[in-house]
């Protein structure tokens, strides 16, 4: 952060946050998951974010719904704002008192104008701070199999671009010492790649030596294709790699073959987009990621608790008087527990009642709250099952309650009545669908739906002739039936209602797709 001497220091400074800062914030080469914990902690304060073209749409879904966004990408030919007008809308925001993220692809000091815009904070009075991102001149490399050192072919890398000022009459490149260097990681250079690889020929480097050029590294997209110096002009013109690509020229390409472990991720150049919500949706979206997919989270369901605390306390107070508590949600076990304790209750408010869950997923969200299941179906995972397990235990004469959804299906009630259980239908919450701050950037190759109101939420959202288009992958046969209903094409049912099968499911499609 810019350092203010105790002699300069005004009354406004006194009180910097209050009056505004900026935050120049390096959003890594493309995949989320290279975002560093601070530009994530930034992201989910900013009150206006000022972002790139080639920061990831998925980071913006990562700010307040409050914050204001403010596209000001560039790409050859066609700019949204020029650098002067940047600089006024960084000036501007942060002096209107605003917490600015202004979000830049990389690394704000290399080979961005970062540097130049923090000239312009400083010379404004603008206080700021510096958070670093990785860089595509490394990341790209990395994620095509491609070492930029190792000790066996190159003890030295240089990174550098291939544009520079427009207004320059000759390049400022020392051909000659760029030739003598063990990797040259160039971004930037695609437009001028002949020339480049002609010059650094004419400097000396030999025609022969390995060279790639990786386009939209570290992302779904990723494309590599490699050559020799001399022949990979014509090769980047044949296979039509365009901006953004990473130039690598040096020995260490060779290794590419033994090294290219992203490329080959059995979920590699898919789309998914995971409808579950945002709360719930990470370890789904975790699973697809490390298999190599590109995870689109657009949540179609949001969760709104529906008891008031008189009801609650009439519930919680006669407990005494019941046999089982029956969850069949992660969400649903989560909102009664939650208000359970904020009633002053804990979990030894439930010491004579049994618990069922539906699945392990639910199992998992009363560990939280010190709770064990003490019923939970062996592989159904869903209302048929968990009934079916209930009735093994002995229902007649029991005094159930099931606390779920709003407008649940009554298979659960309706059974557990005709076994002769006495059975409370607590509705603890309901279900929505949010609106998306930011629409998909296209189709997707699958859509997840992990319940049948996560099809109903994406129904409401797609009209009806699109939804051919949105194949689907479905975690059991009832969510499967419902999307179906709704007009969307399953071709993927999980075996076992859970992420994990879901996740299963999915890899094996896709991979008797290629061996087809």
């Amino acid at each position: 952060m810019r350092s203010l001497s105790k002699s300069k220091k005004t009354k406004s400074e006194s009180n910097l946050y209050m009056n505004g800062i900026v935050y120049l914030v390096g959003a890594g080469p493309g995949a989320v998951g290279l975002l560093t914990l601070r530009a994530a902690a930034l992201l989910k304060r900013a009150e206006v974010l000022v972002y790139d073209y080639l920061a990831s749409p998925e980071l913006l879904n990562m700010t307040p719904d409050k914050c204001r966004r403010i596209y000001v990408g560039k790409m050859s030919g066609n700019h949204a704002k020029s650098q002067d007008e940047i600089n006024r809308i960084l000036v501007d925001e942060a002096k209107a008192g605003h917490v600015v993220v202004r979000l830049k692809g990389g690394d704000p000091y290399i080979f961005g104008r970062g540097g130049e815009e923090a000239q312009e904070l400083y010379k404004a009075g603008v206080v700021f701070e510096v958070v670093p991102g990785i860089s595509s001149t490394i990341a790209a490399a990395a994620y095509a199999g491609i070492p930029l050192t190792h000790r066996d072919f190159s003890t030295q890398a240089v990174l550098t671009t291939g544009h520079e000022r427009p207004d320059k009459t000759e390049s400022s490149h020392d051909w000659q010492a760029l030739a003598r260097m063990g990797t040259i990681s160039m971004v930037m250079g695609v437009k001028n790649i002949d020339s480049i690889c002609q010059s650094l020929i004419a400097a000396g480097r030999a025609a022969a030596t390995p060279a790639a050029l990786i386009q939209w590294g570290t992302t779904n997209q990723q494309r590599t294709v490699t050559a020799t110096l001399a022949d990979i002009a014509a090769v980047a013109e044949a296979e039509k790699i365009t901006p953004p690509a990473l130039f690598v020229c040096g020995e260490v390409v060779s290794l590419r073959p033994q090294l290219n472990w992203f490329e080959t991720r059995p979920l590699f150049g898919r789309r998914i987009l995971v409808t579950r919500s945002r709360k719930q949706a990470s370890r789904l979206n975790e699973a697809l990621s490390e298999l190599g997919a590109e995870v689109w989270e657009r949540p179609t369901i949001a969760f709104t608790p529906l008891l008031d605390q008189m009801y609650l306390k009439t519930t919680f107070d006669t407990f005494r008087h019941f046999d089982w508590l029956v969850f069949t949600s992660p969400n649903g076990a989560e909102t009664f527990l939650n208000q359970l304790y904020d009633s002053g209750r804990d979990a030894r408010s439930l010491a004579n009642l049994k618990i069922a869950v539906i699945g392990p997923g639910t199992a998992d969200a009363l560990k939280p709250f010190g709770l064990k299941a003490d019923l939970i179906p062996s592989d159904d995972y869903v209302a048929e099952g968990l009934l079916e397990a209930l009735k093994k235990e002995g229902m007649k004469g029991l005094k159930v309650i099931l606390a779920r959804a709003k407008d649940g299906r009554d298979v659960l009630p309706e059974g557990l009545a005709r076994a002769g259980a006495e059975v409370t239908d607590l509705a603890v919450y309901k279900t929505t669908n949010p609106i998306w701050s930011e629409s998909l950037p296209g189709i997707p190759d699958l859509v997840t739906f992990t319940s049948s109101s996560t099809a109903t939420g994406l129904a409401a959202i797609i009209p009806p002739g699109e939804r051919k288009n949105y194949r689907a992958a479905s975690i059991g046969p009832i969510t499967t039936k419902t999307a179906r209903e709704l007009g969307f094409p399953v071709l993927v049912e999980a075996k076992k209602s859970t992420v994990d099968g879901l996740v299963l499911a999915i890899a094996q499609y896709f991979q008797g797709e290629e061996q087809s």
